[in-house]
């Protein structure tokens, strides 16, 4: 039964756990050290979403950083 109310609820859960982990590192480390982090989780999303999609890795960063990695 609480795991039914828990799954029922995953993106309200989701959404505080997330609201609790960057707030903490936030109280812990700075803001813009978080937001640095964020900037890279971000990234690293991204790039892995294109890699799920079976996208080319010299095509993403290409697009990325363009005529670096030719």
């Amino acid at each position: 039964m609480m795991w039914e109310i828990l799954w029922e609820h995953k993106g309200k859960l989701l959404g505080v756990a997330a609201g609790l982990f960057f707030g903490i590192l936030y109280l812990l480390v700075g803001f813009w050290d978080t937001l640095v982090f964020l900037v890279f989780v971000s990234t690293g999303y991204y790039i892995g979403r294109k890699l799920d999609q079976k996208e080319d890795l010299r095509e993403i960063l290409d697009r990325i950083l363009p005529g670096k990695f030719r």
